[in-house]
């Protein structure tokens, strides 16, 4: 089993041993590891800022609602790997839906409890995020302009701001065995945090996402679990979806493009819309 040169210097700084195949993503390196005393975890070696400051909202988490950190150091991450068998993908698509989405929002609940420990630095306010659907309603107008209008006023009227994964969706939040469901992969932000619930609602990965009856269904259990008004759920929604979009857009998958502009018409029925807003 061959191990990347990137992982040789922190597998001997932190006593690692390799436990499988190395994987590269679009902004880190990854390699399954074990530490000295045989506890199995990951070793993740970021390659651009937003996967560091991640790294540093995953170790301010510690431990709860995200997986535990053992070590953060220049570039590598090291915490502790998934090994439980259930996955909410599966779930999503096998008659369990529901329980799905509710550990997810159970996740996310324990994430966004408040806590004593200052931030960490670098995290961005929300409403930067949403500069790239800005771009998209002036170039293309339609659902961008309307999920821009309704994005301004919850940024207007958001909830206090707080640390916010950034990426909750049904492959990001894995099954830990005795610890639980735990969130991995956080992005850096701060703001309302409806935000994180609209993610689950749109998942182009799971190919039921654009199901009318299973989008209203989901609507109803989210916003119980969550505690926020099916209105506002619906609004983060289409709001989240439109920018989802614009990004989509950005790295030419119109595909996936698609499926977030379908949930935002659907977020935008379930509103009250008769037509899409000028």
């Amino acid at each position: 089993m061959g191990v990347g040169a990137v992982f040789q210097p922190w597998l001997q700084r932190w006593q690692l041993s390799a436990d499988g195949d190395g994987l590269a993503t679009p902004g880190s390196d990854l390699l399954p590891v074990r530490l000295p005393n045989g506890t199995a975890a990951m070793l993740k070696i970021a390659r651009d800022h937003d996967e560091r400051a991640g790294a540093a909202l995953m170790q301010w988490w510690n431990g709860v609602g995200a997986a535990r950190v053992f070590e953060l150091e220049g570039d590598a991450l090291l915490m502790e790997r998934a090994q439980g068998r259930r996955s909410l993908m599966a779930m999503a698509l096998q008659g369990q839906d529901d329980a799905a989405s509710r550990i997810a929002c159970d996740v996310v609940a324990h994430l966004h409890v408040r806590r004593e420990a200052p931030w960490p630095r670098d995290m961005v306010p929300l409403q930067h995020w949403f500069e790239a659907l800005r771009t998209a309603a002036a170039r293309d107008g339609g659902m961008f302009a309307s999920a821009l209008a309704v994005a301004d006023d919850l940024l207007a009227t958001a909830e206090p701001a707080r640390p916010l994964h950034g990426d909750i969706h049904h492959d990001n939040v894995l099954d830990f065995g005795e610890r639980g469901w735990l969130a991995i992969d956080a992005k850096y932000i701060v703001g309302d945090r409806g935000y994180d619930y609209a993610n689950l609602l749109c998942n182009p990965e799971l190919r039921t996402v654009t199901e009318p009856a299973r989008f209203s269904r989901q609507v109803d259990v989210i916003a119980a679990a969550s505690g926020l008004s099916p209105e506002r759920l619906l609004r983060w929604t289409l709001a989240y979806a439109g920018l989802s979009a614009a990004w989509f857009l950005e790295d030419g998958d119109t595909a996936s493009a698609d499926s977030d502009l379908t949930v935002a018409s659907l977020a935008g029925a379930a509103l009250g819309w008769q037509s899409q807003p000028a």
